[in-house]
């Protein structure tokens, strides 16, 4: 049987509960909802939606790296976001991370996200 391990990166913020910020379970490696936070200070980047898109970005690159993958191991994708009128601009930066073929991907809308949060993204990716 495959044995499951937790995935840390100091570049990317702590968990903010019981959960890890991703975890390996044989080939697939299953990474937590990141939210804008910046892992200095545990605050959410100030300057919208945008900003908080990017730095959810950098976060999940960091944990992607500290499990020696990258972007293009991501196989399916899923963002919360608390408005879907900036679904445009989320998108926007979603593509500077993704090439052909892209990640299958779920956009919700969503009531609320933790930390006042307006977008929180999850990932699967296959280890190489």
């Amino acid at each position: 049987m495959d044995e499951r391990r937790a995935i840390h990166s100091d570049r990317a913020p702590a968990a903010i509960g019981p959960y890890s910020q991703a975890m390996r379970a044989g080939e697939w490696v299953f990474l937590s909802g990141q939210i804008g936070l910046d892992p200095a200070t545990g605050e959410l980047v100030a300057g919208g939606t945008a900003a908080e898109a990017a730095r959810v970005f950098a976060n999940l690159g960091a944990v992607l790296d500290a499990a020696g993958l990258d972007f293009s191991d991501v196989v399916r994708v899923t963002v919360y976001l608390l408005d879907l009128a900036e679904f445009a601009a989320v998108n926007q930066i979603y593509a500077e991370h993704f090439g052909e073929p892209y990640p299958a991907r779920v956009t919700v809308g969503v009531a609320s996200l933790p930390k006042g949060a307006r977008v929180e993204i999850e990932a699967l990716a296959r280890a190489r």
